[in-house]
């Protein structure tokens, strides 16, 4: 008999069975609720890597067989990549540290003069890179109508009419909200920009298309695809790539170098994406990227889709039954999001609140500001101008704060752990918390040095 596609089973992911110590008491098994911060890596990622890990060697430079089978490998992942992503035909795809490198690197090959369109809500991944150009932050939009609308005009009055750049996400970090990229991107085409997703959030709940979207390049993370941390990815059009100095100069990124005569020194870098992958590259971390990509595209994302709602539904409609708790929202109740949902908590301190589900229930979520500290601070009506620190609570526990809690799941979430949580946050509300707390170095934490 088959699993009908709403409840299929979760896949299997390293950490599922770890157990943790309560403070009252006794292990449980860890519920991890923190995919927006890092997704657990995949079995199946793990066990490619493990059984490629004795093969590995220096890739482009060596004559052996070692390193000419990570050569191929490192580059079958480049293809895997694109694929996974839809790229066009002459699209580069460039292996990179993370999301936040990705973006950097776009940054540095902006052409002269290029002025860049972000919306106040994006991660600061997306929202920082861009110190050498001219920057307009939009404000919040409160539907996915006036985000496009707010673009039309901010490009619309844009003077000279000079090279932009518009960067955007797929799904909000904070809220988990889908947004419109296609009529995103068809609004900055239309005004003779370009367009970069930051798809960190988007590319491990749905299906992400260079063509489809029509965007001209995407930004993720393979910590948050289920794949361990140290490996990124921008993919999309080369020609601003190649025009640019390399993001890093050294190996890997020149052609050629000689020496003239005056003592100085002559390069010709490459064109390809070698050109800013300079040193010896993260082969496990494309590889694991890759390996992930081929996952998650066999299990289909309808399959991945239709479970993560049933999942989302099982958490707001346990929510809902907490008249205490605001999730907090930007497009409104029924906009479509992945699994990420953050709210606060009437009475309650954020950091206060989850340190108590991770000591008494060994739920771990997420408190803070989530580096989006502009779009937090719109939500719970605080200045967004305001400066924070990422995570820290900046009140003690009971007082006033100004950070949420935020709850994010996946492919790998099995029923039973959402089901508790929501059990946890209930009783919370209701009975308090068992255990004392005090704030040690910016965090609250349980007070091993008080009976219960």
């Amino acid at each position: 008999m088959s699993v009908p596609t709403a409840v299929a089973a979760p896949l299997p992911v390293l950490g599922r069975d770890v157990t943790v110590p309560l403070v009252t008491g006794g292990e449980v098994t860890y519920a991890a609720l923190d995919y927006a911060a890092s997704a657990p890596a995949l079995q199946r990622v793990w066990d490619d890597v493990a059984a490629y890990a004795p093969y590995y060697g220096s890739v482009h430079r060596g004559a052996g067989y070692l390193s000419q089978l990570s050569t191929d490998l490192f580059e079958n992942a480049r293809r895997t990549v694109a694929e996974f992503l839809d790229c066009r035909d002459e699209d580069q795809v460039v292996f990179t540290r993370s999301t936040t490198d990705s973006l950097n690197l776009l940054a540095a090959a902006l052409p002269a003069g290029c002025r860049v369109f972000v919306f106040e809500t994006e991660h600061h991944a997306s929202l920082l890179p861009w110190r050498d150009a001219e920057v307009t932050c939009l404000d919040a939009p409160r539907t996915p109508a006036q985000a496009v609308a707010t673009l039309e005009r901010a490009l619309a009055a844009r003077e000279p009419h000079g090279p932009a750049l518009v960067c955007v996400t797929g799904a909000s970090n904070v809220t988990g909200e889908l947004w419109p990229v296609r009529e995103l991107a068809a609004v900055a085409h239309a005004h003779g920009a370009r367009i970069v997703l930051d798809a960190a959030q988007l590319a491990p709940h749905h299906p992400v298309s260079v063509q489809d979207l029509d965007v001209d390049w995407v930004a993720f993370s393979g910590h948050k695809l289920y794949a361990p941390f140290g490996s990124g990815v921008l993919a999309g059009r080369a020609d601003w790539l190649r025009a640019a100095e390399p993001y890093l100069a050294g190996g890997g990124a020149s052609r050629k170098v000689a020496r003239r005569a005056d003592g100085g020194v002559d390069v010709e870098w490459h064109d390809s994406a070698a050109r800013h992958e300079a040193g010896s590259p993260n082969v496990i971390g494309a590889y694991a990227i890759a390996s992930a990509c081929k996952a998650l595209t066999e299990v289909g994302f309808d399959t991945l889709v239709a479970r993560e709602r049933h999942l989302i539904e099982k958490v707001r409609d346990g929510l809902a039954g907490v008249p205490e708790v605001r999730v907090l929202s930007l497009f409104g109740d029924d906009a479509p999001r992945v699994g990420v949902l953050s709210f606060v908590v009437d009475g309650w301190n954020s950091s206060h609140f989850a340190a108590a589900l991770s000591a008494e229930y060994g739920i771990g979520v997420r408190d803070g500001l989530f580096c989006a500290h502009p779009l937090v601070r719109t939500l719970l009506g605080g200045d967004p101008q305001s400066q924070g620190e990422c995570g820290a609570p900046e009140a003690a526990p009971g007082e006033k704060s100004l950070n949420a809690i935020r709850v994010s799941f996946g492919a790998g979430t099995p029923d039973e752990h959402v089901e508790r949580f929501v059990t946890a946050v209930g009783e919370l509300v209701r009975d308090g918390a068992a255990w004392r707390y005090r704030t040690e170095d910016g965090r609250c934490v349980p007070d091993t040095s008080a009976a219960a």
